[in-house]
């Protein structure tokens, strides 16, 4: 069995483990589907229209006849309904995952754009006052809140340049490319703030490493451009912590950005899940989870197969 299958084969357990965890830890949430729907109302439902709403929400049965039957549903492919939309969980998150996705993407991009460039320049220039700059440019993007960056950047940008829009009606990417990336921007410069001070400092640390090796030593001996010895053989050792810390946050990411999406107002899966979790819809809060913690796997899995991809030292599955 090879390492891709061992892989693949350990999907179904971590799933099965994840839908445990998350039904019991919403059921442990003081309140319930009902008194979230009704709010103070619920307190004048008689017995018999509490039982009634108990049967329809499936709230009759024991957790155990409960996680039984949503479990069933789930390997048919059902995720159950949305008390909170009344739609399939499944056609729930299709519907917001895009814009996750798409922020997730473009904060990625932001961050590899400017954390790759400075971590390496910085570790070109180590211990010189440039180098201090980037670091503690870097342990601020890092130590500093992202709705504190939100706001900072709907202040400078919306309201002081007016340059782009704060909030309004969410505009799909298929349906104008121009308005969703002047809506996108400032969520994915937010998160990317932070995400690009993890690459600087991760990406300085391993060039400094990679930089003192007897093979970096050897080429500068043999004349090889200043260049070239730090893009052509410095860097691409230098790539793997960087993709490792790539995946994790992608990962995080492809779970909805909430607190960015609530201030942003984007209706993205993490302001979906934490909407869902207010009202107690049980059946798209494990959906949801069940749904991120797959995107997570998957996100694991690349980045395990990129490590040979870039060291062929690296065997997967080889002693």
């Amino acid at each position: 069995m090879n390492y891709l299958t061992r892989r693949l084969v350990t999907f179904p357990v971590v799933m099965l483990g994840v839908s445990v965890l998350v039904f019991v830890s919403i059921r442990l949430v003081p309140g319930d589907a009902i008194t979230a729907m009704l709010g103070t109302e619920a307190g004048l439902l008689t017995p018999a229209q509490r039982a009634a709403l108990e049967a329809y929400f499936g709230m009759d049965q024991s957790w155990f006849g409960q996680y039984w039957h949503w479990l069933g549903g789930v390997l048919h492919g059902d995720l159950g309904i949305s008390v909170t939309y009344g739609r399939p969980v499944m056609e729930v998150i299709l519907r917001v995952f895009p814009l996750t996705l798409e922020l997730a993407l473009l904060s990625m991009v932001v961050a590899l754009a400017v954390g790759l460039p400075a971590g390496i320049y910085a570790a070109t220039h180590a211990e010189r006052p440039s180098d201090l700059i980037v670091r503690i440019v870097a342990m601020v993007g890092q130590s500093t809140p992202s709705f504190v960056v939100a706001l900072l950047a709907i202040y400078a940008l919306s309201v002081w340049f007016g340059v782009l829009p704060a909030m309004g009606t969410f505009t799909p990417l298929w349906e104008d490319p121009l308005k969703n990336l002047a809506q996108m921007i400032l969520p994915a410069l937010t998160l990317g703030f932070a995400f690009a001070a993890a690459v600087t400092r991760i990406s300085r640390s391993a060039m400094l490493d990679i930089l003192s090796d007897d093979y970096i030593r050897t080429a500068r001996a043999k004349g090889v451009p200043s260049r070239s010895v730090i893009w052509h053989h410095a860097l691409p050792n230098a790539l793997i912590p960087v993709v490792t810390v790539s995946g994790v946050e992608f990962g995080y990411l492809l779970g909805g950005a909430v607190i960015v999406e609530q201030v942003f107002a984007l209706p993205g899966l993490g302001r979906t899940v934490l909407e869902a979790i207010l009202q107690r819809d049980y059946a798209l809060v494990q959906g949801s989870v069940l749904f991120i913690a797959f995107n997570f796997m998957i996100v694991n899995l690349l980045v395990d197969l990129a490590y040979a991809a870039l060291d062929p030292r690296i065997r997967l599955g080889g002693k």
